[in-house]
């Protein structure tokens, strides 16, 4: 397992722990607690993904993927509602970010294998 492939696991959990924690960190409205509930069930299916993962099953990748970007568009609707605080604005805005970030890590092939062909 390469070090780019490693470090989006890492960036990816580390998200998963974040939604895991929503519940108690939302007042209820911002995000609504059925939000942050459901962003609580991803992020506790993430982590399972991203231990199997971790451990060399590849077929996790593409599922742990598709639940990250379904987390992060649960953050988009803070763009455009109203009366949404700043810092829950920034939060949803760095989940994004960290997202795409942590996604294009585990995309990218590794230079080990890149170099073998």
């Amino acid at each position: 397992m390469s070090r780019t492939f490693r470090a989006g696991l890492i960036v990816l959990g580390l998200l998963s722990l974040g939604d895991l924690a929503a519940p108690l960190l939302t007042d209820g409205e911002h995000p609504p607690m059925e939000i942050a509930l459901i962003g609580s069930a991803l992020g506790l299916v993430s982590l399972v993904l991203v231990g199997f993962a971790w451990r060399g099953a590849r077929r996790a990748v593409v599922p742990l993927i598709v639940l990250r970007v379904l987390s992060a568009l649960s953050a988009a609707p803070a763009f455009f509602v109203g009366d949404v605080p700043a810092a829950a604005v920034a939060a949803a805005g760095l989940a994004i970010a960290l997202t795409v970030l942590g996604t294009l890590l585990l995309l990218v092939p590794a230079r080990e294998l890149a170099a073998a062909r």
